[in-house]
């Protein structure tokens, strides 16, 4: 793309002048939008993606955002193939050891290949360790809550312990947490760097400079992580030797973890082919498998956390639903017993209930594509390197594709042809669709329904200090993710009958 001349001549003069002109006013208005005062009852998420996407159907020139449905199914199935990279920060770049993970590798046959490693190997039914997690560590939180009968519990780090264990057993086979609040930590920083504003982003050349002393921060970040991970994978390595010269009558398999899965594929080199045998087609070094683990905590952990704790402040807030959805499980469950796997197709206004929350708040609010071409799409040209924003958390309250948008209605997905988040209803995406898809949203879901099932069969749940449901905050907070800005506290109380907990 050929530069504008007038921009050319602007450039030209002493770093001093650019700064005045440019850098000055771009930093005071960064400033700015930060110590603005928010209206009240106005979530951060909801007026940063309203500021962030332009309300117009189409994608204007050079990048933008996506509120339609119609112009969304253009992106995510028509012309996939065109949208299927992902845009990446200098921080992601280096976090990301260069892209080395599946969320962030630009499409081609290596992206293509470690998604059927993740599909196939990672988040399959078959890979029964994983769904058990979710029913031990589910369990477990119960457990927790029936200790504390009577007094408020704080439902919102509740359910991220029960995520961020669920994730972590999954990932490295540990039940027993060790080293766990290490890598909380290493996540934490990750993630703030993810999200930190990088005037080098903006103007490469300053990079050197590095004004906000972010080179030393994600030096130390990616040391953190390598010397945890690398520590786990060693002893993974030597696990699996010590199993291979041990002489064993068993033919039971051991109990294998996502890393035991991804070493399956370890090599010194990197290799890729499109070979429909995985096991030659796909080589991962460490750097890969490092990656790899990064985007399953973080696609695992917060986003699922996020959902449960939104789900029963809706609930909450809903009081008439929420008496449906816990009728419902007596009905169908009873009070005699706690929520199993086979109940769950009979819990219809349940799965309405979860639904509505994944269309008011979906997991990931912006999902984020980079063109890999030069495309047109509703009538705007658009060059290659184009940045798209699928605007998911709009799209759900497009007043066109929903009636009342705004209100809390799991009786809705009552209806007959509403809907559904397959990814084939662009009006509802909560998991985005065509090739950029979750991989893990099958696993998600589940975890999603056993925790609420099991809070909502278990206890009965009342509002701290006698608050009343119409004064419960439902402000979010702007991020990758768009959690509740407050914390969730509710009181419990039993609601089985028995030693059922």
């Amino acid at each position: 793309m050929e530069m504008n001349p007038i921009v050319e001549e602007a450039l030209q003069p002493m770093p001093v002048t650019l700064f005045f002109f440019f850098i000055a006013p771009l930093l005071f208005l960064f400033l700015l939008s930060r110590l603005r005062p928010d209206p009240p009852g106005t979530g951060q998420a909801s007026k940063a993606i309203r500021r962030s996407v332009p309300p117009a159907d189409g994608v204007p020139p050079h990048g933008g955002g996506v509120s339609s449905p119609d112009v969304a199914r253009q992106v995510l199935q028509v012309q996939d193939h065109l949208f299927s990279n992902r845009p990446a920060t200098i921080a992601i770049r280096y976090l990301t050891y260069d892209r080395a993970d599946m969320a962030f590798a630009h499409y081609g046959p290596f992206w293509r290949q470690i998604r059927k490693v993740c599909v196939i190997k990672l988040f399959s039914r078959k890979r029964a360790e994983s769904w058990e997690s979710v029913r031990d560590e589910v369990d477990s939180m119960i457990r927790t809550v029936a200790s504390s009968t009577g007094s408020t519990v704080n439902l919102g780090e509740l359910v991220f312990a029960l995520t961020r264990n669920i994730t972590y057993r999954a990932a490295f086979g540990s039940s027993s947490h060790e080293g766990q609040d290490d890598f909380i930590m290493i996540l934490q920083e990750f993630s703030k760097l993810f999200g930190a504003f990088n005037i080098a982003d903006f103007i490469p050349w300053l990079g050197w400079a590095d004004p906000q002393g972010l080179h030393e921060r994600l030096a130390k970040a990616r040391s953190s992580l390598d010397g945890f991970i690398d520590s786990i994978i060693d002893d993974h390595m030597h696990k699996h030797k010590t199993r291979c010269h041990k002489d064993s009558d068993e033919d039971q398999e051991p109990t294998t973890d996502m890393v035991d899965d991804l070493l399956a594929f370890y090599s010194e080199e990197a290799k890729v082919t499109e070979s429909d045998d995985l096991q030659s087609a796909i080589k991962l070094t460490r750097d890969n498998i490092k990656a790899i683990i990064m985007d399953v905590m973080f696609g695992g952990t917060e986003t699922v956390a996020s959902a449960i704790e939104w789900a029963m402040a809706e609930l909450m807030k809903n009081p008439e639903d929420l008496k449906k959805v816990q009728q419902e499980l007596s009905d169908v469950v009873g009070l005699h017993r706690r929520v199993e796997e086979s109940d769950f197709e009979k819990l219809t206004y349940l799965k309405c209930a979860l639904k509505e929350t994944l269309r008011l708040h979906p997991p990931i609010p912006l999902l984020l594509h980079e063109t890999a071409d030069h495309v047109e799409v509703a009538g705007y040209s658009i060059p290659a390197r184009s940045r798209v924003m699928i605007n998911a958390w709009a799209i759900g309250r497009d007043p066109n594709s929903w009636s009342d948008p705004e209100t809390f209605k799991p009786s809705r997905f009552m209806k007959e042809n509403v809907p559904d988040f397959k990814g084939s209803h662009f009006e509802f995406i909560p998991f985005g669709s065509g090739r950029r898809s979750c991989p893990g949203m099958q696993l998600g879901l589940y975890s999603l329904e056993m925790a609420v099932a099991h809070l909502l069969h278990c206890f009965t749940w009342e509002l701290p200090d006698g608050m009343k449901p119409s004064e419960l905050d439902m402000d979010d907070v702007f991020g990758l993710t768009a959690p509740r800005a407050i914390r969730l506290m509710a009181v419990p109380t039993p609601r089985l009958l028995g030693l059922v907990y």
